[in-house]
């Protein structure tokens, strides 16, 4: 009998949710008189092209931040926490939550694997019984933003860089586990785990999902074809 323990990685931008929050964020600042509506602009087009896997998520990011140098972590976190509750929080699937549960009862450790902030990740896991997360981070000063990331960023190969990291303490086998995401850029992630599962993928990723004969799941509907699922005590 094995004694590593089973994963569930779960990204959250169009997995579990069926949006980018990027753009809803962007949206939800401008409403609230805290950026342009140029720079809402400029989030939905560098948005775009992170859907379409093309561009520098990094320097998009590294551009994002340096709007917050100096603010306050504690008003961030408040206005995260206020974001997350009116525009993230009703826009999970149909389809997640039955997933979440089979896993959750199969006795697998449900992890958050996103791009998007530790603010994010850490109210969706408490919103939606994820156990763990792994995010973005933002380095500060005194309680103030220093307009950085923590390197690397969690995003494609960065995302693989934290999970094997976070793995390796947890004594999770990532060939035993599985990953949930709709994106292209998460193949090297999905590459890593024994289980990769593929959710209303991007026109590249579904391709290569039908090449190598991954499953493909559809969240839209609350009726899904759940997962084949391996019991952590198998």
């Amino acid at each position: 009998m094995s004694q590593a323990k089973i994963a569930a990685f779960f990204d959250l931008d169009r997995t579990l949710i069926d949006v980018n929050s990027a753009i809803l964020y962007a949206q939800f600042e401008r409403k609230h008189g805290r950026i342009s509506t140029r720079q809402v602009l400029t989030t939905i087009f560098h948005s775009l092209l992170y859907h379409l896997n093309i561009g520098s998520m990094e320097k998009a990011y590294a551009r994002a931040m340096k709007h917050f140098t100096g603010i306050a972590e504690k008003d961030l976190a408040g206005w995260a926490k206020d974001f997350f509750e009116e525009e993230v929080k009703p826009r999970l699937q149909p389809g997640a939550l039955p997933v979440l549960q089979q896993h959750k009862n199969a006795g697998h450790i449900l992890v958050m694997l996103t791009s998007s902030s530790c603010y994010q990740a850490d109210y969706a896991c408490q919103a939606w019984g994820l156990d763990h997360w792994i995010a973005n981070r933002f380095p500060t000063e005194n309680g103030l933003f220093l307009g950085t990331y923590h390197k690397p960023l969690v995003y494609g190969d960065g995302k693989v860089h934290h999970a094997k990291a976070w793995a390796a303490d947890a004594g999770v086998d990532l060939q035993r586990s599985y990953f949930y995401t709709d994106s292209y850029s998460d193949l090297p992630m999905l590459k890593e785990v024994g289980y990769p599962m593929v959710v209303n993928p991007d026109p590249k990723l579904r391709a290569h999902a039908l090449k190598y004969k991954w499953e493909l799941l559809d969240w839209r509907q609350p009726k899904t074809v759940m997962p084949r699922m391996e019991e952590a005590n198998a």
